[in-house]
């Protein structure tokens, strides 16, 4: 085709449009090709400027298939342009090129990157790496160009530009790998690569010139666009000032907080980018509330009315407070379920303030979650009491894990409040209960906030610590002590509240009060990357919320991002500070840190205060920060990917933004697995849908006796003592602990002489390796600094050797590991590619300790003792989610046992699944998260879940796993939970069943058979399969229907699924009756 031709049309078939094989397509049909010729015939005339676009665009793209046929490598700018000026026989300008970046800002990069990420291998060399080394990256530096190096200054940049619509992840057919190599391109395949990008130009020429005003130059319109896409040095000190047609403010100075734009004027603004593609699903706006006040009766006295006007300039209090704090005065307990940042801490330090009024020696335990809150929420006490005439000299404490053991001693004897947790009271207040004396005879008030935290196991063990502590309380003579709670929107809170302390006569506040400022809901489903070519795919969800913050930040919205994973949270961070340094915008990167667990406490706090002084625009976080931990106003949150918590913890996240009655912003981004575009379908169930509602195992045997054991040695039990624990004290009395002679109950000897030594409430504590940074070691003043503690189940996917270690988004390589030390050495080094574990973990049952019928039906349900064998053998490099190089390593497997259950899937099932070309892994994977979707305790149970890298392996499968659906308790976290589901498997099968078969849904919903903590995504599924197991374990008929063969589907892949074998039985054991 002519490059003076007026009018432009397709330049490569639709065959080719793909670039390489693919598989068949349908015959087009006549309408299809009508379409297509009536598409053709109205392209439109271009104005001569596009032909010499077209043009360089051309050159570039020869160059850049050239380079790409060549194992990928990135190219820097002045290479390319060296090159496209010999074919051009022209000057190639920045601004030319930044015309094609405005015409395909998916499809073209260009943007400053530090030199020392154009590389794959650093020159630290760690292990020995069995495969030959990928070449460098570095191969394509400019002359002069300095190696790379751990030292390089950081803010030594080059300009880089490619294009990244080619770097395409397929199956593998090695049995070796999940996904294969970038292969070198053939010059058939490169040939095809160049006409369907040159075709794709056409078409985005052809939108443009379709899609501009008739008034309008559609010249003047590229160029205008393409100033925002010239690349700015990151060390530039001159910013040239914003230009009118500058839509994104690229080159703004932050706005201060009073003066950036309202929520709604960002969210118009962002429709207008450029880069919009209807992104927003949904919308849903709440719009704002005024507060609602009330008088308490009786009024607050003079000095505690002063107290609330000069600490928290409070003059008048809320409708929720007055009713709570009115509860309480009338000798209720109370638990109030409202709102973020609603108040909720006035409802219980008022009353406090009055009991110390009356009664100088009175006493509070304030219990929080994490040690971060409870500092927040005791500078804010003190701040109350010093405002308070009278009060002064009230002693506030803390006491915790942290708190040295010779200023303990001081606490109890003066202290009137302190701040602890149910760990503390568990292992050191009830043990030493005689020294505690003074304190719990006068013990007021009991406040436990963020009540929605215990539930599951340790919210069962929390349970009956607080039966300890009020059976304790009641033997000093105290029966007067009031129980407040403070909870984010939960179902049944007063319920909840009861099941937790073991109490009545509880007064239940829900509604809200507090003013609240307009809060806009966004759904965003990331745009496919080219509309012209599905193919391609969606952009990646964290590049969309990554883009999404940079926008906000620019425009002074203070914002949070959560992350579902810590590894995540990091490659957010490092995302940010690459593409902030690429815009320029230091001055935004010097404002945004990451927050999550790991971090040491110094590290912590230092972020913390950061951001509640307003010096953070940014925060990348995970679920550590869901609770209440104030870390000053937050205007919008993003939510990358729905939350593993579920609901609950989306509303609870949701909740940070616009906690001082501002307009605030939440998004949710989502990712491309089946839970999130399950919501995608259905946003209305994000707001309207109830959450599942918190379970306490109030019956459980094994977490009763262990706490039997503790209360038998802070006071001899006795028949009275079934008011505390429960119809199952009894029995456990008469069989695990010893019976004196005039009928007390006393801790067995084996349990002596620490009973709450022997008793974790929140399971064994891991092993952690130290991740030691050894940068600077050897050099002038330099020295190794710890950085993190790792916990040993996740040291081992994260610190082997030749691993990227993220931590605030800046890349270390793990240098050595020392198994015997529990150390790894990192060394600081910029590199753009991330490591992912090549690994495996095997769930087997090794014994039978118990076998139940399962009623109806003639298989069975086991009960026993399980091994777990991880083996991480290697691991990947991977960039923009395609490999660039594989690594074998050489570590020794992690085993451990624990407790769980299981069911075996009848051979004849197996069989048939696979005669009707069903794939059994899909169907075992889905039919064990149904099971545990209808199981109360589930958030403490795992299961194996199916991979798809494995599943879906194009050669047969060398590990085979057996027909069995299988469920475990945690390593070191045994609280009876496998019991309780092996004891209720009947009606657990039944209900799953039920659910499964009446589910309106198509293809799965975490209503029957998808799980949002499922660490693979859901992506192994099948809810037909799910439905054919549960019947044939129940022994119900199997519908024909769900049968139904597709044609093509049956494949030698899907034998990574054998007949389940027996398990050995322990002597004695015999089959329990349904």
């Amino acid at each position: 085709m002519s490059t003076n031709s007026r009018k432009r049309k397709g330049v490569a078939s639709p065959s080719d449009a793909a670039g390489g094989p693919t598989a068949k397509k349908p015959r087009a049909t006549k309408q299809t090709k009508g379409k297509k010729a009536a598409q053709e015939e109205c392209a439109p005339v271009w104005p001569e400027y596009f032909n010499s676009v077209f043009k360089v665009f051309k050159a570039l793209n020869t160059v850049l298939a050239f380079c790409s046929s060549r194992k990928n490598f990135a190219i820097t700018f002045p290479v390319v342009r060296t090159s496209v000026e010999s074919l051009l026989h022209e000057p190639l300008e920045l601004a030319k090129v930044a015309e094609l970046k405005a015409l395909l800002p998916e499809i073209v990069k260009f943007a400053y990157t530090p030199r020392v990420e154009l590389r794959i291998h650093s020159d630290q060399q760690v292990g020995q790496n069995r495969r030959e080394r990928s070449p460098d990256f570095s191969a394509f530096r400019t002359a002069g160009a300095s190696s790379s190096r751990n030292d390089v200054d950081e803010d030594e940049h080059v300009l880089v530009l490619e294009f990244l619509d080619n770097a395409r992840v397929t199956k593998s057919s090695n049995t070796g790998f999940a996904y294969a190599l970038p292969p070198a391109l053939t010059p058939a395949a490169t040939k095809k690569l160049v006409e369907r990008r040159n075709n794709r130009f056409v078409e985005a020429v052809n939108e443009l010139l379709n899609a501009a005003p008739a008034e309008e130059d559609p010249v003047a319109l590229l160029q205008s666009a393409a100033r925002d896409h010239i690349p700015v040095h990151p060390g530039c000190k001159d910013i040239p000032e914003a230009s009118e047609a500058d839509l994104k403010g690229k080159y703004r100075a932050v706005p201060e907080p009073e003066e950036r734009p309202a929520i709604t004027a960002v969210i118009e603004e962002i429709e207008q980018q450029a880069c919009y593609q209807e992104q927003i699903a949904y919308k849903r706006v709440f719009e704002a509330r005024e507060g609602q006040s009330a008088i308490l009766d009786p009024p607050l006295s003079g000095s505690v009315a002063q107290a609330l006007c000069h600490s928290r300039k409070i003059t008048s209090l809320y409708t929720h407070q007055v009713a709570a704090i009115n509860a309480l005065s009338q000798g209720k307990n109370v638990i109030v379920s409202t709102s973020t940042a609603s108040g909720k801490s006035v409802i219980y330090q008022v009353p406090l303030l009055q009991f110390l009024e009356a009664d100088p020696q009175s006493t509070a335990i304030f219990i929080y979650p994490t040690k971060a809150l409870a500092q927040d929420q005791r500078a804010a006490l003190e701040q109350l009491l010093c405002s308070c005439p009278g009060l002064e000299h009230v002693k506030v404490a803390t006491y915790d894990g942290d708190t040295p053991q010779d200023l303990r001693a001081g606490i109890r004897e003066t202290a009137s409040v302190i701040f602890t947790n149910f760990d503390m009271i568990h292992a050191s207040i009830l043990p030493h209960e005689d020294t505690w004396r003074r304190f719990l005879k006068n013990l007021k008030i009991v406040a436990v906030d963020e009540l929605h935290y215990y539930y599951g196991i340790f919210g069962s063990h929390v349970a009956q610590v607080t039966r300890r502590l009020r059976r304790v309380c009641a033997a000093v003579g105290n029966r007067r002590t009031r129980f407040v709670s403070c909870s984010a929107t939960i179902s049944k809170p007063a319920q909840h509240m009861r099941n937790i302390f073991g109490i009545e006569n509880i007064e239940e506040v829900t509604e809200d009060g507090a003013p609240s400022g307009r809060k806009d809901f966004l759904v965003w489903n990331p745009p496919l990357k080219d509309p012209m070519d599905p193919s391609l795919g969606r952009v990646h969800s964290m590049t969309e919320a990554t883009r999404l913050m940079r926008f906000l930040m620019a425009r002074g919205v203070r914002v949070i991002l959560f992350c579902k994973i810590r590894k995540s949270c990091e490659l957010a961070m490092k995302t940010l500070r690459q593409e902030l340094s690429a815009d320029g915008r230091l001055d935004i990167l010097d404002r945004v840190m990451s927050y999550r667990g790991g971090y040491s406490q110094e590290d912590r706090r230092r972020i913390e205060r950061e951001a509640f002084s307003g010096n953070l625009l940014g925060i990348v976080a995970t679920n550590a920060l869901e609770l209440g931990v104030d870390i000053g106003v937050l205007d919008a949150v993003i939510m990358l990917g729905f939350p593993m918590g579920g609901l609950a913890s989306f509303r609870q996240q949701a909740g940070r933004a616009g906690r001082r009655a501002r307009d605030a912003l939440a998004v949710f981004v989502a990712d491309a697995l089946p839970v999130d575009q399950h919501y995608i379908h259905n946003p209305e169930e994000l707001f309207d849908r109830s959450t599942s509602d918190l379970m306490v195992d109030l019956d459980g045997k094994v977490i009763l006796e262990a706490h039997l054991q503790c209360a038998a040695h802070e006071m001899p039990l006795t028949e009275e003592d079934e008011k505390y624990f429960g119809p199952n004290m009894r029995e456990i009395c008469e069989t695990k602990l010893e019976k004196d002679r005039e009928g007390w109950y006393h801790t067995h000897p084996r349990y002596l002489p620490y009973p709450a030594k022997h008793v974790s409430i929140r399971g064994i504590e891991e092993e952690k390796y130290s991740v030691v940074d050894v940068s600077r070691v050897g050099k002038p003043g330099g020295i190794a600094q710890v950085i993190e503690e790792i916990e040993l189940s996740r040291a081992l996917f994260e610190i082997y050797e030749g691993a990227v270690f993220i931590h605030q988004g800046l890349t270390f390589l793990v240098q050595e590991v020392s198994h015997d030390t529990k150390m790894a050495k990192l060394v600081r080094s910029d590199v753009n590619w991330i490591t992912e574990p090549r690994d495996f973990t095997n769930v087997d049952a090794l014994q039978t300790y118990r076998i139940r019928e399962i009623k109806g039906s003639p298989h069975r349900a086991f009960y026993g003792r399980i091994e777990l064998f991880t083996l991480v053998y290697g691991y990947f490099k991977l960039r923009n989610k395609a490999i660039i190089d594989a690594v074998d390593l050489d570590t020794p497997p992690w085993q451990r046992e624990t407790t769980g259950m299981w069911l075996d899937i009848p051979k004849p099932v197996l069989d048939l699944m696979k005669d009707s070309g069903m794939n059994p892994a899909e169907a075992i994977h889905s039919a064990q998260h149904a099971f545990l979707n209808r199981f109360p305790l589930a958030v403490d149970l795992r299961t194996e879940c199916k991979v798809p890298e494995k599943e879906y392996k194009a050669s047969t499968s060398q590990r085979k796993r057996p027909a069995r659906l299988i469920f475990y308790e945690p390593s070191g976290k045994s609280g009876g939970v496998a019991v309780k589901a092996f004891d209720h498997v009947n009606d657990i099968l039944r209900d799953a069943h039920e659910r499964v078969e009446t589910c309106d849904c198509e293809e799965g919903c975490t209503a029957c058979v998808d799980s949002p903590s499922c660490k693979e995504g859901n992506l192994v599924s099948s809810k037909p399969g799910a439905l054919i197991i549960l019947k044939a374990l129940l022994g119900l008929p199997i519908d024909v229907d769900l049968l139904q063969q597709e044609p093509g589907m049956v494949s030698d892949a899907f034998d990574t699924v054998v007949e389940a074998t027996s398990v050995r039985v322990a002597e004695g054991v015999e089959v329990e009756c349904a």
